[in-house]
């Protein structure tokens, strides 16, 4: 027997037409490149929506059809998230970091039939992309009048939307059909498709806006500090205008100082970006303290987040951090540590112990840890495993490629490649990749607690933590620093004594490297796989 309830197709565009019923009047605010601001509404958004969605049309743009962007956080970006996916086609975030040849890939792979170039993206882009085939349009915005490209039939947004009708009737019927493209970083490899749906968009979107996770509502303002070519910018862009909040774009800014003004200037509650962002703007506010009062959560993603920047968030300036983790695969949101009532009773160091976890599953996600040989291991805080996951919102295989062992369980579920223990409450503690563990005489050490300990050292930056060949152990870690300008001389002697302090004396490196600045991948993470080849070539370090 089935139930008797209607059949409401999970589509982006039902998004769209929530925030134009509900919310009209609540602003998207954008920082354009020459640092004036764009102030307008979903009302306004929705219009242009709707126009741009017949440009597509006009342009020869059909359902399936995938259409890329290569842009940064400003409102024209928002509209091709609607626009795209509510006409049929797919969105293709590209990451304009990736290589020229990963560039190449990734425009070739896809397929993409019409690219929307960032005018302050333009040159980067004509002179960071290799030879690429079968796209019909290269459309740019953000500059008025012509630009100077050599690309073949430039057009124009402001040309395309001045034509569009403002009437457009959405083009999606299956909720199962894809609406965006994210493709990996490619660290090890080329990059790898992940093809979302409108259904799986929907459901992260009401994932992401539980209490238990963000809980947005219609009074949050939201910045995203993390690229919107990176995982669809965690999902922001919908949950937002879902939920009624406001939207910041910081457009191309990464200045810590730009960033917490935007911040204070439009009372934002939920910033959201990577570690490195975060570890820049503290160093702004030590300096040039801002009234950060408005913040109810800061949220930070894209990789482990360290304990004692965490610590001097809460302390130092009464911010709230929330630590979530995820992955492309995962579009991206799969854990939230958030306290519930329950740990009101803890010591502080025992909250912040819980902060600086990963966090629980949001409902929707389900996770386990496994062993080698796939068996479950216990969730008892203490027992390192693989972690695998399933839910709606998780991939079931790459696109173009036949789901394989490595990456996909027999029975389903997605191998992340992560390393970690489970508190008995599920409270995830990622303790590395598993291509980055320590494996010395039989032992795991975690690159990344070593990490964290470095980097809680009052003259470190940053810190990242690599195996090297050991001929008696197999293998040993090796620490790779970058100072803070102000450390002066350091003997290394300090940092081994640091970690003792919080280490078994085998989990120590072997050696310090000291570094002006760590490689870092696309999008802000410690590259690994460039240092590991900078040392094998001698090429590491002072």
């Amino acid at each position: 027997m089935q139930g008797l309830m209607m059949d409401y197709p999970l589509t982006i565009d039902r998004i769209l037409e929530h925030a134009n019923r509900m919310y009209p009047h609540k602003r998207v605010v954008t920082r354009l490149p020459d640092g004036s601001m764009h102030d307008y509404t979903y009302g306004d958004l929705y219009k242009r929506v709707k126009r741009l969605a017949n440009a597509l049309v006009g342009l020869g743009v059909k359902p399936g059809d995938r259409v890329a962007t290569f842009a940064g956080n400003n409102y024209q970006h928002l509209e091709l998230y609607y626009a795209i996916p509510c006409a049929g086609a797919v969105c293709h975030t590209l990451n304009i970091r990736l290589s020229p040849e990963q560039q190449a890939y990734v425009i070739n792979h896809a397929e993409d039939k019409v690219i929307f170039i960032d005018a302050a993206l333009l040159t980067l882009f004509e002179g960071e992309v290799g030879p690429i085939e079968g796209v019909k349009h290269y459309v740019v915005f953000g500059q008025e009048g012509a630009v100077d490209s050599n690309l073949p039939g430039v057009r124009y947004y402001g040309d395309l939307l001045a034509r569009g009708e403002e009437e457009f009737e959405w083009e999606v019927i299956d909720e199962r059909s894809a609406a965006g493209l994210c493709y990996t970083s490619g660290t090890t490899g080329n990059p790898k498709g992940v093809l979302y749906s409108h259904r799986s968009i929907y459901l992260h979107t009401i994932g992401e806006n539980q209490a238990n996770a963000l809980g947005l509502c219609e009074s949050d303002v939201v910045l995203p500090a993390v690229p919107m070519f990176h995982a669809m910018a965690w999902g922001l862009p919908y949950a937002a205008a879902f939920a009624g909040a406001d939207l910041v774009l910081p457009g191309a800014a990464s200045d810590p100082a730009v960033l917490l003004d935007l911040i204070v200037q439009n009372r934002v509650t939920v910033p959201a970006g990577v570690p490195t962002v975060w570890n820049s703007v503290y160093k702004e506010l030590k300096e040039n303290p801002r009234d950060l009062s408005d913040i109810r959560c800061l949220v930070a993603g894209g990789a482990a987040m360290p304990r004692e920047l965490i610590l001097r968030f809460e302390h130092e300036f009464e911010v709230e951090v929330v630590h979530s983790w995820g992955m492309t695969e995962m579009s991206p949101i799969g854990t939230m540590s958030r306290l519930s009532r329950h740990h009101a009773e803890l010591t502080e160091k025992e909250k912040h112990d819980i902060r600086a976890t990963q966090g629980q599953a949001v409902p929707g996600v389900e996770i386990r840890i496994v062993n080698d040989k796939g068996e479950r291991l216990p969730w008892d805080g203490i027992v390192m495993g693989e972690v695998q996951v399933c839910g709606p919102w998780i991939t079931k295989g790459y696109y173009k490629e036949e789901p394989t062992a490595e990456y996909f369980t027999p029975d389903g579920w997605f191998r992340t490649g992560d390393v970690a223990t489970i508190t008995e409450d599920g409270y995830m503690q990622i303790t590395d990749r598993t291509k980055d563990l320590v494996r010395s005489g039989g032992e795991w050490i975690s690159s990344v607690a070593l990490e964290n300990e470095l980097m809680a050292h009052p003259k470190v930056h940053e810190a990242a933590v690599i195996a090297i060949p050991d001929e008696r152990w197999g293998e040993r870690p090796l620490a790779v620093v970058a100072l803070e300008p102000d450390a002066g001389g350091v003997m290394r002697e300090e940092f081994s004594s640091h970690l003792s302090l919080h280490f078994p004396k085998y989990w120590l490196p072997d050696d310090y490297v000291l570094v002006d600045m760590i490689p870092k991948t696309s999008v802000g993470k410690f590259d690994k796989r460039e240092i590991r080849r900078r040392h094998a070539e001698g090429q590491l370090g002072a």
